[in-house]
């Protein structure tokens, strides 16, 4: 059962894959990013070729997401100025920053506290924006689950901000609050693939599986996990599964291709990636397929 009630969660969960998610999907392709490091071609090799994120760095996967917004939040608070404040996140950050901040000023509370860091974290400032989350959840008279979605924003953010270190503390107290929610360990999971404890991940995955094997999120995430620490036929079972439960899932898709490619299945490969490009052509996914199409374009050229 996902203790933290889906109508708050959802829209941050929704949030992760728009954009963090799948630059940290391609982190956890790291290693063998995306047709392996063997087969990457170096810039002298390929001057035309764009390497995928690589080195399994959070910074270099942040290379890929997109242009960020801010999720739609767990509510700390009510009334027409925390509404007007969280309605300004999107179109005009600074805007909401500035608000927040004199909103404060006048003993906005939590409120103005919680507009505040999601204000710098839609205007690129994640550092500033988790440390200030992460604070607020830690202070918070709000209910446990409230303040675990807190908590998962700040983790979040953390990863954003290249710093898999702190999320993974960051959602541990999450975790804390809500054992057990499926999305909170998926979010673990993540944090824990940045700092190459892909095992650790692993068991994490596991669990959300467990707890709710209907979300097609974690098994994705699980093949990803289980390629990295070459269990290919396995990464494969679980992303077949994820497209037989999402036939449209691009970030299913996009693993798929990866997993096809390492088979030695080059067409395989290219026409799932290509297929990520025509289902979500805007997408960070879209991005990484395009690349990896790039790539495989680029190694015949090379042999």
């Amino acid at each position: 059962m996902t203790l933290v009630s889906p109508a708050m969660r959802a829209p941050l969960r929704n949030a992760l894959l728009g954009g963090a998610a799948l630059a940290l999907l391609a982190m956890l392709t790291a290693g063998t990013t995306l047709l392996g490091d063997a087969a990457r071609p170096s810039a002298a090799e390929s001057p035309g070729a764009t390497l995928p994120p690589g080195g399994g760095s959070p910074a270099a996967a942040g290379g890929v997401l997109p242009e960020q917004s801010a999720p739609e939040p767990p509510r700390l608070a009510e009334g027409p100025d925390y509404d007007a404040c969280l309605a300004q996140l999107r179109m005009d950050p600074e805007g909401a920053i500035a608000r927040a901040t004199a909103w404060e000023a006048r003993g906005g509370g939590e409120g103005a506290r919680h507009c505040l860091a999601l204000g710098l974290l839609a205007a690129g400032d994640a550092p500033r924006g988790a440390e200030r989350l992460e604070r607020l959840a830690a202070a918070s008279q709000a209910p446990a689950a409230i303040r675990a979605s807190v908590y998962a924003q700040a983790a979040q953010a953390w990863m954003l901000a290249a710093q898999p270190d702190r999320s993974y503390g960051a959602v541990t107290l999450a975790l804390s609050l809500v054992p057990g929610d499926a999305a909170l360990l998926v979010d673990r999971a993540v944090a824990a693939a940045g700092l190459g404890r892909n095992a650790e991940a692993l068991i994490d995955l596991d669990q959300a599986i467990r707890q709710d094997g209907a979300r097609v999120e974690p098994w994705v995430f699980r093949a990803a996990a289980l390629r990295r620490l070459d269990r290919p036929d396995e990464a494969m079972r679980d992303v077949q599964r994820a497209l037989a439960m999402e036939p449209g899932n691009a970030e299913a898709m996009l693993e798929r291709g990866i997993l096809k490619q390492l088979k030695g299945d080059t067409a395989g490969a290219r026409r799932d990636w290509q297929q990520v490009v025509r289902l979500a052509p805007d997408s960070a996914a879209a991005d990484l397929a395009a690349q990896n199409l790039a790539l495989n374009e680029a190694g015949p050229r090379r042999r």
